[in-house]
């Protein structure tokens, strides 16, 4: 004898509720491994002995989850949350890399067009063959002397530094775009080509094309003040980390930025782990209305510079060949601040570190958190 309808559609209910059960059930087990992974890797490098703080990000199965261990400000005993804000150091590079690539997209600028198109002043023999897309790709060969060890003890203005360039000629004998050589002053020209295109300053310029589009809120590049301090709202200013050394001394005020140029601009953006946790969905979720901005992100993370077996240049991010996954990332560091963005798009896997102290060791999230997380 059939079963009668009503035994029917309670079967089918039953079954219903019987599989979301398990897949909540499979959603939690995922979430507590995940828990398990990070804290215990994470929880040993920010104990109550080290200094400062840690703020993390992890986007896995389509969800951020937060990390926070330590102070914002030993001395006032704040703790870090994951509102607090870091100084993001060369993390600031990845947003300048999308300004390049959104404007390809757009047609408003070329990979291959030659930096003196936009800055004439750029005559040198050798940077006048420079392009942009060497600039976004450390591929330029420009290795200016504050990009270095010894650091220089004073700061340069934008004509010196454009007589730098025009000065430069490669010990090595190397050529633009035939090798990769990790350069800050090749981002610090890459910001002063943008500004010129775009006739806007380079914060207004990732503000309105970048952080407002994906509803980042809380990332900014603000000027500096004479005492190289972020220029900011009280309010603000309260979220913002004290830098600290790996010995734990206390490294400039709370906002503290660092530069060798003098011109605007040049200093660093702050952000914080919630903000960069909607980077993280941005670029691993699509989660991009505009779809320029959506096809500028992924961009950038393709690898454009083979550097060797292990490694490879993308716009910003490098590329890092492990057994079995390649990671996508970059890092960022000063004396007093650390960070880094780890991406794994093929598992939809990233993360974000934001420490306050200088020589954090972001390896962990390279070589053991974002593997042991594709595992699962």
């Amino acid at each position: 004898m059939r079963p009668s309808p009503s035994v029917r559609i309670a079967a089918v209910l039953f079954a219903v509720a019987a599989g979301v059960l398990a897949a909540a059930r499979a959603d939690s087990d995922m979430d507590a491994q995940l828990r398990d992974i990070v804290t215990s890797e994470l929880a040993p490098t920010a104990t109550a002995a080290d200094p400062g703080g840690l703020a993390a990000a992890v986007y896995a199965g389509g969800q951020v989850t937060f990390f926070t261990y330590g102070f914002a400000d030993a001395a006032a005993k704040r703790p870090v949350a994951p509102d607090t804000l870091f100084n993001l150091a060369s993390l600031r590079k990845l947003f300048e890399a999308t300004l390049v690539a959104l404007g390809t997209k757009r047609g408003e600028l070329r990979l291959d067009d030659p930096v003196a198109k936009y800055l004439p002043e750029l005559n040198g023999d050798y940077i006048s063959r420079v392009t942009i897309g060497e600039l976004v790709t450390h591929t330029s060969g420009l290795l200016l002397p504050t990009d270095h060890p010894p650091w220089p003890n004073e700061t340069f203005s934008r004509d010196q530094f454009i007589a730098m360039l025009n000065a430069w000629t490669p010990p090595a004998g190397e050529q633009p775009g035939k090798q990769r050589i990790y350069s800050h002053a090749g981002y610090v020209l890459l910001q002063l080509v943008l500004e010129q295109r775009y006739r806007m300053p380079i914060a207004t310029l990732i503000e309105s094309r970048i952080l407002k589009p994906l509803g980042m809120t809380s990332t900014f590049v603000p000027d500096r003040d004479e005492d190289n301090r972020a220029s900011m709202a009280p309010e603000i200013m309260q979220r913002m980390v004290q830098g600290y050394a790996h010995n734990g001394t206390p490294i400039g005020p709370p906002g503290n930025q660092q530069s060798y140029y003098d011109f605007p601009g040049t200093g660093q953006m702050f952000s914080s782990a919630r903000d960069l946790g909607i980077l993280l969905r941005a670029c691993l979720d699509n989660a991009v209305i505009d779809p320029e901005l959506r096809a500028a992100l992924q961009m950038t993370e393709r690898e454009s510079f083979r550097v060797d077996a292990k490694f490879g240049q993308a716009m910003a991010w490098e590329h890092v060949r492990l057994d079995d996954v390649t990671v996508i990332d970059k890092l960022g560091g000063l004396n007093n601040a650390s960070a880094y963005i780890g991406l794994m798009p093929a598992r939809r896997l990233g993360i974000v570190l934001l420490a306050n102290r200088g020589d954090y060791p972001h390896e962990i999230a390279r070589y053991k958190i974002l593997p042991a997380l594709a595992r699962l």
